[in-house]
């Protein structure tokens, strides 16, 4: 009778543990469906949460997709704005007649990003976090005004001190410096190591503060991943350069290789007007109020249109339109001659892996340089796992053999190119606060296209099927599976 009686309340607790994950599922799934996520990462996380009962709850509240919603600064924005045809019609100068693709991407842009067709009177390309902290240095120093800075990774090591002594320098000089980091990134940088810039006088702000309770979920998954400096409105740097020893080789023999934009010029604007509105945003300020504290001539300065035209591009979570996942497939898409492509990270939408293998079979030289071995073990399996279906298709995938490869550049025909600091992978397209730069014609299209071709003589082509043993294989595959989460 007891052994009756105890597998009658065995079957009982199992029935009531069937129910409950039955009900588990429906409320996760109705929660997940009406977030209208792409239906791969809708799937994925499905199947995450039906696996890990509970668990899988309190994961997807922090990790999964929300949506963030940002204030523009209308004054800055349409400061610039008579400035837009005189860089537009420069545009249509420059190019072949009958050019339409061009001036397609340019528009997509601006109806996803809002940011217009602009120019630049100079640009340099940095090789490496030693040339780009010298630039930088050099153009702090030369700061009258202020200094704006906006980093995902600021560490408080050698080169990180480094740079906060001259900022602590140039405040006491009476220069306005704020500077904006993010607060998952940067999460090592203290008060102590910040003290000597607050008493110089200087603005620091966190991107998602953990100590700010309603942003904890946000703080997680959504980052600031730009690094933006801007010195007196005139001067402005964008790239994959943190500021870290891990990127600064005079300090670390295995500092991660990478590139950098020197910019000047009206584009420079955009930028400035970048930082200003993740300014507002940190502080939780008014824009309009914003927009009255600031000076507007000192912040945008008016300058001389250039030779060159550039286009800034933005994308994060507050905006569901994901300008610079658009912007890459425009290109991609719009390629006749080559395509050749620099990410750390390569974890291409299905979209992405069509537009590169479609333009691959339709003749157009496609070229991947991705690193042998990433800082992310899962993100190199998921990277992998896509070799053999490129290769099939006859594009060639190189992997970059002398450091951790971090720079992120795409170089299409001789007369579109994109630098920035967004990876070709879910998180950046679609999680992460980005910010990239695409320059038309062949000022940029020409350094990129070297950097590829220099960085390929450090690196050896995959080999069809490259990934042997089983093992080895499950782990691709399964990384693969993860990729809309990573």
């Amino acid at each position: 009778m007891d052994w009756i009686a105890s597998q009658i309340n065995h079957e009982g607790v199992k029935w009531w543990l069937s129910i409950g994950w039955t009900l588990y599922v429906v409320v996760v799934s109705i929660w997940i469906l009406l977030q209208r996520s792409a239906p791969v990462a809708t799937l994925s996380w499905l199947l995450s949460m039906a696996a890990l009962p509970g668990l899988g709850l309190v994961i997807y509240y922090f990790f999964g997709p929300q949506r963030l919603k940002r204030q523009r600064i209308k004054r800055l924005r349409s400061r610039k704005r008579s400035k837009v045809r005189a860089s537009m019609q420069r545009l249509r100068e420059r190019m072949p007649d009958g050019d339409q693709r061009l001036h397609q991407v340019a528009r997509l842009v601006v109806a996803t990003s809002d940011f217009p067709v602009s120019s630049a009177t100079g640009m340099r390309l940095l090789t490496g976090g030693a040339a780009t902290f010298d630039a930088i240095a050099e153009a702090v120093r030369a700061a009258r005004h202020h200094v704006h800075l906006e980093y995902y990774i600021y560490e408080p090591d050698q080169t990180g001190t480094a740079l906060r002594d001259l900022l602590v320098e140039k405040a006491r000089a009476g220069v306005t410096v704020r500077l904006l980091i993010d607060a998952l990134g940067s999460k090592k940088l203290g008060r102590r190591f910040l003290k000597p810039l607050l008493d110089a006088g200087a603005q620091v702000a966190r991107f998602h503060d953990t100590r700010i309770g309603r942003r904890l979920r946000p703080v997680i998954n959504f980052r600031t991943h730009r690094k933006i400096l801007v010195c007196d409105g005139l001067v402005g740097f964008t790239g994959g350069v943190n500021v870290t020893d891990e990127e600064n080789e005079r300090i670390r023999s295995d500092a991660y290789h990478d590139v950098h934009l020197h910019v000047q010029g009206p584009t420079v604007n955009w930028l400035q007007t970048v930082f200003m509105e993740d300014w507002a945003y940190a502080l939780e300020k008014e824009p309009a109020q914003l927009a009255v504290d600031v000076d507007m001539e000192l912040l945008l300065p008016d300058m001389p249109e250039g030779d060159i035209p550039m286009q800034v591009i933005t994308s994060g979570p507050d905006s569901g339109l994901h300008a610079i996942y658009r912007a890459h497939l425009a290109a991609i898409n719009a390629a006749e001659q080559r395509i050749w492509l620099t990410t750390p990270y390569f974890v291409p939408t299905e979209a992405a892996l069509a537009a590169l293998t479609n333009a691959s079979l339709r003749g157009v030289d496609v070229q991947i340089l991705v690193p042998k071995k990433s800082d992310s073990a899962l993100v190199t399996g998921a990277a992998r796992s896509y070799f053999d279906e490129l290769i099939r298709s006859g594009v060639r995938v190189y992997e970059y053999e002398a450091r951790m490869l971090h720079s992120k550049t795409l170089v299409v025909d001789e007369n579109i190119a994109i630098i920035g600091t967004a990876n070709f992978d879910y998180r950046s397209f679609f999680l992460n606060f980005e910010v990239c730069l695409i320059g038309y014609g062949p000022e940029l299209n020409r350094h990129l296209a070297h950097q590829f071709l220099n960085d390929l003589r450090q690196s050896h082509a995959v080999s069809y099927k490259s990934e042997k043993g089983l093992g080895r294989r499950l782990f691709s595959s399964g990384a693969r599976l993860c990729s809309p989460l990573l």
